[in-house]
């Protein structure tokens, strides 16, 4: 067995087949055939079943792919560590993100990392829920996870860092009956018309909890990709409650910003494994907690003169 094998096993899996697998490493398709069925005979089981021209994951290879992932991220830790004796240089940070904190606070994370550490590449990897990020940590796909929850997380088998605690805001076109920074009540939603996510997720469930004090709050458009929301929002079609994490980029495309008080807050986290972190992750990972510990709240204000100006 060697690390070229249990790359192109991940490679089968995570392009969903021989053909596609190939033309990403850039090798020929039966030289990937022959790397893995010496694989097989190495590890005496079978890892993936023949169904017609395709492949399935068996038992076996799902029992494999987290193992794979962290002896190749060992192995890539290993090169990192003496890149990192002259300084961290190179590598790449992987990090699960829900959307809300994928803006604030992984904005504001990035932009540090990147002054301290401008070699180094951050991909993050969408998830929607909690359990999708602790899925994606658990299972090696990504080394951090950066997650928002109705209450505080404690994933069994994780490193937790809770980061910031962020209030529900109203997201409004200008012109309307809300003004910007003024705070409302829950109950002021009545009668508006509400952009909103779907039924059972994270954000629906916070949103009907504030609004359930307002008579006749209509939903009326429901949105899966929370990048729909503001556009929607500018364009008048009705208003929206998110967390604050939107606020500065909502003020710079031209909406308003009203508090709601008293409201929900998302809690915001970073989880990771408690070993086999990268340098790139470690290092991304000091960089979070001195920004939690030191406050994100104190990140760079929006300039007045460009708080109403479309970007």
């Amino acid at each position: 067995m060697d690390a070229r094998q249990l790359e192109y096993f991940l490679a089968i899996v995570e392009h969903g087949g021989f053909s596609r697998a190939a033309a990403a490493l850039h090798v020929a398709q039966p030289s990937l055939s022959q790397a893995m069925a010496n694989l097989e005979a190495d590890l005496g089981v079978a890892l993936f079943h023949r169904v017609g021209r395709g492949v399935v994951l068996s038992g076996a290879g799902a029992e494999l792919l987290e193992p794979s992932r962290r002896v190749l991220r060992d192995l890539t830790a290993v090169r990192d560590t003496a890149a990192a004796l002259a300084g961290l240089h190179g590598g790449t940070v992987e990090i699960a993100t829900m959307p809300s904190p994928g803006i604030e606070p992984l904005t504001t994370l990035i932009h540090r990392f990147g002054e301290l550490h401008p070699t180094v590449t951050v991909s993050t990897q969408a998830a929607f829920t909690p359990d999708e990020v602790v899925s994606l940590v658990r299972s090696g796909a990504c080394e951090l996870g950066l997650l928002g929850s109705a209450s505080p997380v404690d994933p069994p088998g994780l490193n937790v860092l809770h980061m910031e605690e962020q209030p529900f805001v109203v997201v409004a076109a200008p012109g309307g009956v809300f003004e910007d920074d003024v705070p409302i009540r829950p109950e002021d939603l009545a009668g508006q018309k509400l952009i909103a996510s779907r039924t059972g997720s994270l954000m629906r469930n916070i949103v009907d909890g504030v609004t359930a004090g307002g008579a006749d709050t209509q939903i009326v458009t429901v949105v899966d990709h929370r990048t729909s929301i503001l556009p929607l929002v500018l364009t008048g079609v009705g208003v929206a409650v998110l967390p604050s994490s939107w606020t500065s980029l909502a003020r710079r495309c031209g909406a308003l910003v009203a508090p709601i008080e008293p409201t929900a807050h998302l809690h915001v986290a970073m989880v990771s494994l408690p070993a086999h972190l990268t340098p790139a992750a470690r290092a991304f990972l000091a960089v979070t907690r001195s920004l939690a510990v030191g406050g994100l709240g104190a990140r760079q204000p929006v300039p007045q003169g460009d708080a109403q100006r479309p970007v």
